[in-house]
């Protein structure tokens, strides 16, 4: 009987930890088909932006609702370009979380898209590291739309983060100050079969690449081969 339980009970915990995989895969999965929507629309974000960016984290079909603070709202995916000074080729990516926010801010009754940027090595490293609230401990601010719209602006090179939503088709940028982002360590334990820090991921080269992930990079690289930031 003991075995029988024993066995009933292994069986169970494989799969729900193929589940558990095969959730975070279809999130990576969306999150390519994200980028490569917005990516190919002719108000998506610009060129110049995308160019100076270390990092983009891309979170599909967040669920809206009212958000209160502590409120929960974002899974997804961060990935970098390659090496200390983000320089390389997209790289494997890295679970992440998008929690809290404003009282104030409203999300109606379909599900939104969110897409963040980082625009500075010490944004990117602080989130791959540990929690980092939005406009508190690295600058924010909603990012330009559209191909011709520029990079040099005053608010786009202050914000160390730059963040964008779409929504019924609607692209857009919006301010997502006193939101936190942080790893996702269990949703990269479900992904990858094994304990393992944002960190390690994008400067270790600590996994391989997931099938799952192929679309998006092919996409960012496509899009975007040459980190063109005065900085790297």
């Amino acid at each position: 009987m003991k075995k029988t339980l024993l066995g009933f009970g292994l069986g169970l915990a494989l799969v729900s930890c193929a589940f558990a995989q095969d959730k975070e895969q279809d999130r990576v999965e969306n999150a390519g088909t994200v980028m490569k929507e917005i990516l190919n629309a002719p108000d998506g974000i610009p060129q110049s932006v995308l160019d100076k960016a270390d990092c983009v984290v891309i979170l599909p079909s967040v669920l809206k609702f009212a958000i209160g603070i502590g409120g929960s709202y974002g899974r997804g995916v961060m990935t970098c370009r390659g090496g200390s000074t983000f320089h390389g080729k997209w790289g494997a990516p890295t679970m992440m979380a998008l929690e809290g926010g404003s009282a104030g801010l409203q999300l109606g009754g379909n599900a939104t898209d969110f897409i963040l940027l980082m625009m500075s090595p010490r944004s990117a490293k602080s989130v791959l590291s540990s929690k980092v609230k939005l406009g508190g401990d690295a600058s924010a601010a909603a990012g330009p739309v559209g191909r011709a719209a520029s990079a040099e602006t005053d608010v786009t090179m202050r914000a160390e983060i730059l963040s964008y939503s779409r929504s019924r088709g609607l692209f857009a940028g919006i301010s997502l100050e006193g939101s936190t982002l942080r790893p996702d360590n269990g949703a990269n334990k479900n992904l990858y079969g094994k304990e393992v820090k944002a960190s390690d991921i994008v400067f270790k080269n600590a996994v391989t690449v997931p099938d799952s992930a192929k679309t998006l990079l092919a996409t960012l690289q496509k899009a975007s081969p040459v980190n063109k930031s005065k900085g790297n």
